[in-house]
């Protein structure tokens, strides 16, 4: 199997729980910091957020798979880019879901691993490794951009959470799963 099938794949695997990952994250971010939003708010969407409704003993493993997850598409996706640079050269330029993929995947990819990385760290930390306060307070600063200050902090989550759900959308479109249902749903009705 070639690294774009692959890539095409495992994107409608984790299609979902990115989705709800982002969404709850900017939600989380947003209602607290903008609206005010209660403790209890924060609580239920962090509770999505990490897939504690998965039971606890779950949820490190939840957060590994879905960063994993994450990384994997990062790094078969940067590696298609740079292939497919080779041939787009010859190729007019048009603004379809395939272009706005690869123009946000290499401003997005770094702020993706980085939220990646530092949210797998500081969940795994806390449940299997016994991490300290401190060292899970740095890694929750960096994985929501407390260090651009209270003004930036709202404003990068909302960036990076709206650049995921846009190379979730754009992807999914490309794998072709909601054109083959319309084409065999037109074939059934004929």
């Amino acid at each position: 199997m070639n690294l774009r099938k692959l890539h095409r794949k495992t994107a409608p695997i984790l299609f979902i729980p990115l989705l709800l990952t982002a969404l709850t994250g900017v939600a989380y971010r947003i209602g607290r910091s903008w609206f005010g939003l209660s403790d209890e708010f924060g609580d239920f969407m962090m509770a999505l957020h990490e897939g504690r409704f998965l039971g606890k003993p779950i949820v490190p493993i939840y957060v590994l798979l879905v960063g994993l997850g994450l990384l994997g598409m990062i790094v078969s996706g940067i590696t298609l880019i740079k292939q497919s640079k080779k041939t787009a050269i010859s190729k007019p330029l048009k603004l379809d879901e395939r272009r706005l993929h690869q123009v946000i995947a290499p401003i997005a990819s770094l702020p993706f691993a980085v939220s990646a990385i530092t949210g797998v760290f500081y969940r795994l930390g806390r449940a299997w490794f016994g991490l300290s306060d401190e060292q899970a307070t740095f890694l929750l600063k960096i994985h929501q951009g407390s260090y651009l200050g209270s003004t930036l902090k709202p404003i990068y989550v909302l960036l990076v959470g709206t650049s995921l759900v846009a190379m979730l959308l754009t992807g999914i479109q490309m794998s072709g799963i909601f054109h083959r249902r319309r084409s065999s749903q037109s074939t059934e009705s004929d």
